[in-house]
């Protein structure tokens, strides 16, 4: 009997046994397509975050290269409207400075050949002259090339097409040069227009490629294989502006190099004096290109430039920021050491002058500030020092203070 229990005891265990190993494998097959299923959608996933990274890129790329072509097309399109606004009253001021000078030439050519009273000959001779000097004054500083035998032509046209659009960018850059400008009134009443509303887009394009360059050179001095020594002393942002400031230099030198080959009249120091005059947008006007061949080309290069300009203005910003927030980080003892300093001194101490001598002076810290407890409490002793000698001092010479200020390796 109770082999027979234990018989079907047995054979009851074994049909368990056998509902069980048909459990375990249906929970591993599930338990394989979950992890297939999470496995696939965990790629799909990151399929479609790189898809999305790289679509965001294009974007982002597509950004800054439309900004740049829409400015240059607002560009181009102010520049024929001015060409067709001026044009017309620039041929036409041009033929009365011909005609004008054509006649007082021709008065004083006749003055000469045709006059016999000997009395009064040179003083007609003297009128005629004044005239005829005026008109050619006249001309030539309205454009005309004072050579009789070519009709008094002009040397280069004004209001070309190249010419008006080198015009319209110096409008919307704010450099203004002042060689050639609008008269009539139609002309200036457009330029109003197209200044308040190109100036402003200008310098948002101006500002997006600032950004570009200034990451730029961010991520290639993050990558670069060696740094100089000096990186340690100076900060990283310093070694950035530096690093722009340089590359500003090597633009200014290859645009003065250009000039060079297009404007036989200019040495080395004036196409790089023009350069740096038009990308700080000074704009005197005493040197401007007058080749028309080469304007558009010259136009890019200034709104390049203008945007490398931008860089180092943001490169700046970052490290008057950085600077500001150390600035920020000196209080506690020391700061309340150094306006006692400032107070008990009373000889015109400019505690905050002093506060920025010392923490330009002051090593660079990191955020760490446990690591650096022991420099700045050294620093603290030494400015307690300072503050006793001059109350010593006060004490024993009323009219006479000194200040040594120790300078330690800390």
């Amino acid at each position: 009997m109770p082999l027979k229990t234990g018989a079907n005891g047995g054979g009851d265990y074994d049909s368990q046994d056998e509902a069980s190993t048909e459990l375990l494998e249906k929970l591993k097959h599930l338990d394989r397509r979950v992890d297939a299923a999470e496995g696939g959608g965990t790629g799909g996933l990151c399929g479609r975050r790189s898809s999305c990274w790289q679509s965001m890129r294009w974007k982002s790329a597509l950004n800054h290269i439309g900004l740049l072509v829409s400015l240059s097309i607002y560009c181009g399109v102010g520049g024929l409207i001015f060409r067709h606004l001026e044009r017309p009253a620039e041929v036409q001021r041009l033929t009365h400075l011909k005609d004008v000078v054509k006649t007082h030439r021709e008065r004083f050519m006749s003055t000469i050949l045709n006059n016999t009273e000997v009395n009064n000959l040179n003083e007609l001779l003297s009128f005629e002259l004044a005239k005829y000097e005026a008109a050619v004054q006249l001309a030539a500083e309205g454009g005309l090339l004072i050579v009789a035998d070519r009709d008094f032509p002009e040397p280069y046209e004004r209001w070309s097409i190249l010419q008006a659009v080198f015009f319209s960018s110096t409008v919307l850059t704010t450099i203004g040069y002042g060689n050639i400008v609008p008269v009539t009134t139609g002309g200036r009443v457009f330029c109003i227009c197209f200044a308040l509303i190109g100036i402003p887009f200008t310098l948002t394009v101006i500002a997006d490629w600032g950004r570009l360059f200034a990451t730029a050179v961010s991520v290639f001095g993050k990558h670069m294989p060696t740094k100089p020594k000096f990186t340690n002393f100076i900060g990283k942002t310093w070694f950035y502006a530096i690093l722009a400031v340089g590359f500003l230099g090597v633009y200014l030198a290859a645009g003065a190099g250009l000039l060079l080959l297009w404007e036989d009249d200019w040495t080395f120091f004036d196409g790089f004096y023009f350069c740096f005059i038009t990308m700080t947008t000074i704009g005197f006007g005493d040197l401007v290109p007058k080749k028309p061949n080469y304007m558009l080309l010259c136009t890019l290069y200034i709104l390049i430039g203008l945007a490398l300009t931008s860089t180092i203005i943001e490169l700046v910003r970052r490290q008057y920021a950085t600077s500001w927030a150390k600035l920020q980080e000196l209080s506690g003892p020391m700061a309340e050491t150094l306006r006692r300093l400032g107070e008990t001194a009373g000889t015109g101490l400019d505690y905050a002058a002093l506060q920025k001598v010392l923490t330009v002076s002051m090593p660079k810290w990191n955020s760490k500030k446990n690591d650096h407890s022991p420099d700045i409490a050294a620093l603290e002793a030494i400015t307690n020092a300072i503050l006793k000698e001059v109350k010593e001092a006060q004490n024993n010479k009323p009219k006479v203070l000194q200040i040594v200020i120790y300078e330690s390796s800390v």
